[in-house]
């Protein structure tokens, strides 16, 4: 079997529940229970990990974002829905694979270490011998996913962290299988470094994986912190300033924007660089405790 049917055959024995012969169906309903089970024990006991290590599954964020990790400041704590929607998105994940194996397909090297440079990680797996990443992601985020656009927006470095991967295991075919979290759609998109016909190439290999992790050291160690790694930008026309998605997701953020007001807009919270115009929804500090006007 190959990736390129994937998806098809796993809503095919969802819809008419008949897995391939040879698939060890108890095996794989157990070892799912067992993950689940150590997902849920990893996030409800003390099991952080260290932000001042460097490792394959941030090197791709920005600069600045891993300097100020990699050198102690503490960053905003993560809320207790956030905790909640990132243990969702492992289920998730781990649910995903297993409806990979009871579909026929082939998964191997499940969490096996990769490592770049002394940069050291652990791989989701590969299906069907494509080394793959398995993701959740809201339907925006899906998007990318669904029509290739990935390469181009990638604010959470999920690129420079499969070419870790791929550049530990000797491949050049990598994929990401992700779920649309809020409808449930499957997508599996494929990049094949080594293609130089494709239209991404150029862009996948603009720079290798050993000189960003070289670089990245480097960053890290300077004295002094980056450069912003982005600008702020318009929210609409009410004159006010925002964050892009990419700064709003990161726990430095009011390092790089001391004055940062937050939002709370019915599709989540938005933090505005630029007050012109006090919008008229909830306003929250930092700790997330509404601010009395």
């Amino acid at each position: 079997m190959a990736t390129d049917t994937l998806v098809d055959d796993i809503y095919r024995m969802i819809d008419t529940k008949e897995i391939p012969d040879g698939v060890p169906i108890e095996q794989v309903i157990n070892d799912f229970g067992e993950n689940m089970k150590q997902i849920l024990r990893d996030n409800i006991t003390e099991h952080e990990f260290d932000r001042r290590k460097l490792r394959m599954s941030n090197i791709g964020k920005k600069d600045r974002q891993l300097w100020y990790s990699y050198n102690g400041y503490e960053g905003e704590k993560l809320l207790p829905h956030t905790r909640i929607k990132f243990l969702y998105g492992h289920l998730i994940e781990e649910m995903i694979l297993a409806l990979t194996k009871l579909s026929g397909h082939d998964v191997t090297d499940e969490q096996k270490e990769a490592e770049v440079g002394g940069i050291k990680g652990s791989m989701d797996c590969k299906i069907d011998g494509v080394l793959t990443d398995v993701k959740s992601a809201s339907p925006y985020g899906f998007k990318k996913f669904k029509d290739g656009s990935l390469i181009d927006n990638d604010p959470f470095g999920y690129v420079d962290q499969i070419k870790g991967y791929a550049h530990s295991e000797g491949v050049t075919d990598v994929g990401w299988l992700v779920m649309d979290k809020t409808n449930g759609h499957l997508t599996y998109l494929k990049y094949d470094m080594a293609d130089e016909s494709q239209w991404y190439w150029s862009k996948l290999n603009f720079f290798s994986i050993e000189e960003r992790i070289e670089n990245i050291k480097k960053v890290v160690e300077s004295e002094n912190p980056p450069t912003r790694c982005y600008g702020h930008i318009p929210d609409g026309k009410s004159g006010n300033m925002k964050l892009p998605v990419g700064c709003s997701y990161c726990a430095y953020k009011r390092e790089c924007w001391p004055s940062l007001r937050t939002f709370i807009y019915s599709n989540g919270p938005r933090y505005l660089t630029y007050v012109a115009k006090d919008p008229n929804v909830l306003e929250v500090d930092a700790d997330g405790i509404e601010i009395q006007k």
